[in-house]
């Protein structure tokens, strides 16, 4: 397993957990505050270059599609925090609107916090349970090359 992997597993996967469980401790507000974000298009348009980098990063740096279940996880991760940073920005104002009130939001909250949460569990346990490998790994018996 590479280190990149294991380190990108913890970070998305501890973001994913803390994340979810911050915007289950106060239903109510997480719910009005993502309808109140979805509403502002100067801050949607911000949030979605920042959303955009993020995905372009992970995508770029860990597209591996092979090797167990955690590597494609990782980069599933990474693609779909790409397209949803491509759709805030090519989307207008009402289709993002429009979009949001089609999924419901408020209606399937459980649901909708429940996916990242139990994935970020997972991820964040295969990441810790992963060793990483050293960084004195592969590099023979320690001594030099003209020894």
């Amino acid at each position: 397993m590479s280190s990149l992997t294991i380190f990108l597993s913890r970070l998305i996967g501890l973001f994913a957990v803390l994340v979810s469980l911050s915007l289950l401790v106060a239903k109510k507000a997480s719910v009005e505050a993502v309808a109140a974000l979805i509403h502002d298009r100067p801050l949607m348009l911000t949030l979605g270059m920042i959303v955009l980098i993020g995905g372009l990063a992970i995508v770029l740096s860990h597209n591996i599609w092979s090797g167990g279940a955690l590597p494609v996880v990782v980069t599933l991760f990474g693609w779909i925090i790409l397209i949803r940073g491509v759709l805030i920005l090519l989307l207008s104002p009402d289709a993002l609107v429009s979009l949001f009130e089609m999924f419901s939001f408020d209606e399937f909250f459980y649901i909708y916090v429940a996916i990242p949460l139990f994935l970020g569990l997972y991820l964040t346990y295969a990441g810790f349970k992963s060793s990483s490998p050293s960084p004195a790994a592969g590099m023979g018996s320690g001594r030099s090359p003209r020894s």
